[in-house]
């Protein structure tokens, strides 16, 4: 079988959970198929830190082109190539292509649907467009979470459900997993200005992470406690994230918020291992690797009840409502003073963790693939 991909979002530079799925899956698919072809076809340069293996059985296509790259240069490509399936990780199919080609997309969620005030007019009319066309096209969807396939049918109410397939996120093990290295974690906070302990958050700075109310109830509980603990914002600067920036520049204890941008992916690994625990106050999220990235570096994780986020948080996280500032800042203060349910948490994250990998992943995906 001749098995076409589009990987153009692995020449992106910033590191996200959509390319880190897509990465981790395609470690996995070259060995689980010998038999078939992958045709990966890409328009820049790899991102060094998401450079796919080369297996033997991967072609790998990397074609320029200057305006709509899978509209134009990609659709040309799998019209000469004739592959036997098209695997799209992003929900935007080419809109001209072979009629017998089977295509399968998957949807990592449906934000813009739910917060369209969160983004960009742009960006608005671009995603809806190609999500619209893509859902009621493809031959199979591909789901990241019970919640994101709800989603699906809620948006969509026309798409059958039987043509929709749950597949979870795996984690990656070797970044976040590995044993502390104390000298490592000093080295990368000195590099940051980070003295002492850190409540961490890792992502895009943008609305939809609900970052300003994750410093209001950090203000909140500073305030209560006169504690010394710092917030460390890690992620890139993102769509409308003018407001994040204000906010903590206004904070009574901006000297204690850190705003790093961008961090290698081998650094992110330390932050977390160090972090007094992890906060994810999303107001919504397909998956929410960060999840399982919490779990694997055994860093008690304070997250939103929201979405997808029961999905991979199970029993081992501590929840709140993301809009309740103040109950944000009391399960804040209380799992950073409550040891004992410390130790619990960070006990059953291991458990939770166990219930997902990339392998898993891959297996499922691909198989789902084969039988478009």
């Amino acid at each position: 079988m001749k098995i076409a991909i589009s990987v153009a979002d692995l020449d992106q530079s910033r590191v996200d959970g959509t390319r880190v799925y897509i990465l981790n899956l395609l470690k996995h698919f070259g060995q689980l198929d010998f038999d078939s072809e992958f045709l990966l076809y890409h328009k820049n340069d790899f991102n060094p830190e998401l450079t796919p293996p080369n297996f033997l059985n991967y072609k790998i296509i990397q074609k320029s082109f200057p305006f709509l790259w899978t509209q134009i240069r990609l659709a040309m490509e799998l019209w000469k190539d004739v592959p036997d399936v098209l695997w799209m990780p992003m929900a935007a199919l080419p809109l001209v292509r072979r009629k017998n080609l089977k295509t399968v997309i998957t949807i990592h969620d449906l934000a813009f649907k739910h917060f369209p005030q969160y983004f960009t007019k742009k960006d608005l009319r671009k995603l809806n467009f190609f999500a619209d066309y893509s859902v009621r096209n493809a031959s199979k969807i591909i789901a990241v979470s019970q919640s994101t396939k709800q989603d699906i049918l809620k948006f969509y109410p026309e798409v059958k459900e039987d043509k929709i397939k749950v597949i979870y996120h795996g984690f990656t093990d070797g970044v976040f997993s590995q044993a502390r290295d104390l000298t490592q974690e000093e080295k990368v906070k000195n590099e940051l200005g980070i003295v002492g302990d850190y409540i961490l958050y890792s992502g895009a700075l943008q609305p939809r992470k609900n970052i300003e109310r994750l410093i209001e109830a950090f203000d909140a509980y500073k305030t209560r406690s006169k504690s010394a603990v710092k917030l460390v914002l890690a992620g890139e600067k993102a769509w409308l994230c003018e407001n994040i920036e204000k906010k903590a520049k206004r904070s009574l204890y901006s000297a204690d918020i850190v705003m790093p941008g961008r961090l290698r992916f081998c650094d992110i690994g330390h932050l977390f291992r160090g972090a007094a625990l992890f906060a994810h106050p999303s107001l919504y999220e397909g998956f929410g690797i960060t999840v399982l990235e919490a779990y694997a570096a055994g860093v008690p994780l304070l997250t939103a009840d929201n979405s997808s986020l029961r999905e991979a948080g199970g029993e081992a996280a501590l929840y709140f409502d993301a809009y309740d500032v103040c109950e944000m800042s009391a399960q804040m203060e209380r799992l950073l003073t409550d040891e004992k349910l410390r130790t619990e948490l960070i006990a059953k994250g291991k458990e939770q963790l166990q219930k997902f990998s990339w392998e898993k992943c891959a297996k499922e995906t691909l198989g789902y693939i084969k039988t478009s």
